[in-house]
């Protein structure tokens, strides 16, 4: 048959498959099906290429397995009897040459047997392909030598290790989470791999060649081996619906794609949640199935090909025992008549640092007993009570947590949890799912209390080492965002859930009321800090008065700074940590001297400090008096302390003789963030021309306090993140100074921010999930007005608003930035005498939304 009647017949039998698929949506008989079309294919390939016939043909990897996805390469080996002789090389290249005229995209490789034995010696990814090697033509005997001799070289404890080695490297690429915003179906934790692993082990082992045969062999049940079919065929079907949406070799669930996988799906919005969330969950769930499996069965199948010496088991207690370094229940039979004995297995595991987690059967015995928790075991008080202890162990939470969270134990004893297990939240500063995220706010608050992270953070340190029943904060994080999803206040919603946890489990009036707090009120502590003006004192007397004691802050403080890191690692930075700190402390203050001190003893106590730290570095009294006489009280209202400090020291020499534009930068902190000060003569685009030349050289704003004093220089403050590279150069800030100083002396442009076809990652999810943006403007005062807005960052957002203000006659007097991955969420106070007239105010509103 010529070549292009085969191509034909083969596309046209492929392409018969896929639509059956598509109608049933049955990926197991489609990859066979696929697997069959092309041995069909190279049967009549080899035999065209007049290949001898003491030649064979095997289909390894995927293909081997008879699991060929539709834009898989097909992975083949030319098997020779010896070194190929030219009728031999002849032959090989015909047929490789006939493969891709037909139109296959094959991975070939040409081997002899002894040099397959030898290459699977030294290489883990060749035995592991070999070891699924299948014959698809010419000589079967050459094939069963190869089989044969593979398997005399196999060494299945060795082969164990090198696939646990292999299998926690590729975790590491992954971040070791099967959360991942973009998951890999194939590659990353708790997807088929892992799947694949254990079956690869169990098959070296000799255990079997199907999952069938290795749940023969004993080492799964018949409920393991349905698990394991039901999430292999899941996964089965997304790389399918993955392969053929994209039309190439895809197996990463994309933000652009995971709508349009969700549609074919069959899933829908819903008010309170996108289909692609819901399309998400699905996937975590069924991943989190994958990785119960793995972590069961790998501890398993370690235990039967590394079995430990015959050490004698160390005494617990009349259930519990310590096997070869691990927790060892002696009788899961039990577990139904003790059901107990799930939360004191992790318990045992906080309380004996000398354990390395737990025996293969009691994880496998956990696990499989999950269902007895029920609304009678939650009822329990002994169970409510080993609840609150695991809670209250000085090690071993966080980790108790994640695996009672692996094993299905957490989800079901907290019922409210248990939906938001695998619950995306596409808002563009989210990373984890919202379960991780909660655990990630409990592993932050645990580093709180440990020396070697004392340095991260030494408020939260040093608050956390007095704070008295500090295991109550563990609860408020568990419970500060249970109510994600699904619809109304979550925090609302949230402490509902709480109130009732902390009844049932017997807390204290005082432990309910912080706990209950700390969830309705987890986001207000960030909230003012990055939204308000936290150096004015009305600000802060006003937050205040929202907190019953100092008790309250210090809890508040601590989990606000562990919810923010949890949330998002890329948005904390010093600045962030700055403002919060300094709300902390400014609150603390307020809150000692309550009803003690008139607001106006804070502002003169700022004043007063600003100018003994000034006389100190020898600026002179009248120096400092006469500077401070052309600002009012609002510069000090909304500046604090280092910063008076800072402008003043700067200022204080050449304030009265300057006639241009000075500039002043100072890194901040340890991270690329710096503090930018402009001193200028004021006029209405000033502001405009800063945010045209800080996009034009790649510096985003992270916050800006713009002032004009009584004699009408603009004294402006901002802060900026600076490209790591760049923050890093010896001399950065000076050349930032002078060409800010050069930039200002210019004439103004109106130059647009260069386009790039370049998307950043966090770019490519806002265009998959975007911000529909808005906006609010309201009268504030006599000719003010607040503008809040809400949108994806993007570049160039702030010039181009800025840009607007220009054209509608309006000047800004104040502007806070707060930045959230690529969602901003920005206030500005304008000043117009014009915006109360109806037609200029539609005008601008007109603009604003053009601009959004």
């Amino acid at each position: 048959m010529a070549i292009a009647a085969i191509r034909l017949r083969h596309q046209q039998r492929r392409r018969k498959a896929i639509e059956r698929f598509q109608r049933n949506h049955r990926a197991e008989p489609l990859l066979r099906r696929l697997s069959q079309i092309a041995d069909q294919t190279l049967k009549k390939l080899f035999a065209r290429a007049a290949l001898p016939e003491e030649c064979a043909v095997c289909a390894v990897g995927g293909y081997g397995r008879k699991e060929l996805y539709p834009e898989s390469d097909l992975d083949i080996l030319i098997l020779l009897p010896s070194t190929p002789t030219p009728s031999m090389a002849a032959g090989v290249e015909q047929l490789i040459a006939s493969l891709w005229d037909t139109g296959l995209k094959a991975a070939h490789a040409v081997r002899t047997i002894a040099q397959c034995v030898s290459e699977a010696r030294t290489d883990i990814t060749t035995q592991t392909s070999l070891l699924d090697a299948r014959w698809v033509c010419g000589s079967t005997p050459l094939v069963n030598e190869l089989r044969q001799q593979l398997h005399d070289a196999l060494n299945p404890q060795a082969f164990f290790l090198a696939k646990r080695a292999e299998m926690r490297q590729r975790h590491l690429r992954y971040q070791g989470t099967a959360y991942a915003l973009e998951p890999n179906c194939k590659e990353s934790p708790g997807a088929l791999r892992d799947l694949q692993v254990l079956f690869w082990v169990a098959k070296a082992a000799g255990l079997g060649d199907t999952w069938s045969d290795i749940a023969h062999s004993g080492l799964l049940d018949d409920s393991e081996l349905r698990a394991i079919k039901r999430v292999s065929t899941a996964f089965m079907r997304l790389r399918v619906e993955l392969h053929l949406l994209c039309e190439r070799r895809e197996d990463r669930l994309l933000f652009d794609l995971q709508p349009r996988l969700a549609t074919l799906y069959g899933f829908q919005d819903t008010d309170g949640r996108l289909a692609s969330e819901v399309l998400m969950q699905r996937y975590y769930w069924a991943a989190r199935v994958v990785s119960q499996l793995n972590l069961i069965f790998m501890q398993e199948l370690e235990e039967h090909l590394l079995p430990a010496p015959n050490a004698l088991p160390q005494f617990l207690d009349n259930d519990f025992e310590i096997l070869n370094h691990r927790l060892h229940l002696r009788e899961p039979e039990l577990l139904p008549q003790q059901p107990a004995l799930l939360f004191r297995s992790f318990l045992h595991l906080q309380q004996q640092p000398q354990l390395q987690g737990m025996t293969a059967s009691t994880l496998r015995a956990i696990w499989h007993h999950r269902r007895l928790i029920d609304e009678r075991f939650r009822s329990q008080p002994k169970h409510r009570q080993l609840f609150i202890q695991i809670l209250q162990q000085p090690r071993g939470v966080l980790h108790a947590l994640r695996l009672m969270t692996m094993l299905n134990i957490l989800p079901r004893y907290l019922p409210p949890f248990r939906r938001i297990v695998g619950q995306m939240q596409h808002d563009l500063f989210h990373t984890y799912t919202v379960d991780q995220h909660t655990l990630m706010v409990v592993r932050n608050l645990r580093r709180f209390t440990m020396a070697d992270h004392a340095n991260e953070h030494p408020l939260a340190a040093e608050l956390a080492t007095d704070f008295q029943d500090y295991w109550v904060l563990y609860i408020a994080a568990l419970f500060h965002d249970i109510a994600k999803g699904r619809g109304g206040n979550h925090s609302e919603l949230g402490a509902e859930d709480a109130l009732l946890f902390c009844h049932e489990h017997g807390l204290t009036e005082e432990q309910t009321t912080l706990v209950v707090f700390l969830v309705r009120e987890h986001l207000q502590m960030s909230l003012v800090a990055q939204k308000r003006d936290i150096y004015d004192p009305a600000v802060v007397q006003e937050f205040a008065s929202h907190l019953p004691n100092m008790h309250t802050l210090d809890a508040l403080y601590m989990l606000t700074i562990a919810d923010i890191k949890g949330t998002n690692p890329n948005i904390w930075n010093t600045w962030k940590a700055k403002l919060l700190d300094d709300l902390y402390h400014l609150t603390h203050k307020a809150l000692r001297h309550q009803n003690t001190l008139p607001a106006g003893s804070f502002l003169a106590q700022r004043k007063q400090a600003a100018q003994n730290q000034l006389l100190e570095r020898g600026i002179a009294l009248e120096a400092v008096q006469r500077f401070w006489s052309v600002l009012d009280t609002d510069y000090f209202l909304r500046h604090d302390s280092e910063d008076i400090i800072w402008h003043s020291h700067e200022l204080c020499p050449i304030w009265e003789q300057a006639n241009f534009a000075y500039a002043s930068v100072h890194a901040l902190g340890n991270d690329h963030l710096h503090q930018v000060m402009v001193y200028a003569p004021d006029r209405s685009d000033l502001f405009m021309q800063l945010c045209q030349f800080f996009d034009q050289n790649g510096l985003g704003i992270q916050d800006a306090r713009i002032y004009t004093t009584q004699h009408h220089w603009a004294l402006d403050t901002f802060v900026i993140e600076v490209p790591a590279e760049t923050a890093q150069q010896a001399s950065f800030a000076q050349r930032l100074k002078h060409s800010l100083e050069h930039w200002l002396q210019q004439t103004p442009t109106t130059e647009e921010p260069e386009p790039t076809d370049y998307i950043a990652p966090y770019e490519a999810q806002a265009r998959a999930f975007p911000i529909t943006p808005t906006f609010e403007l309201s009268l504030h005062g006599n000719h003010l007005w607040k503008l809040t807005i809400v949108t994806s960052d993007r570049k160039g957002l702030l010039y181009s608003l800025a840009k607007v203000f220009v054209s509608n006659g309006i000047n800004l007097k104040s502007a806070k930035i707060m930045t959230l991955g690529l969602r901003v969420e920005d206030s500005f106070l304008l000043y117009s005498e014009h915006l109360q007239h109806q037609t200029h105010f539609k005008n601008f509103e007109r603009q604003l939304a053009e601009t959004l």
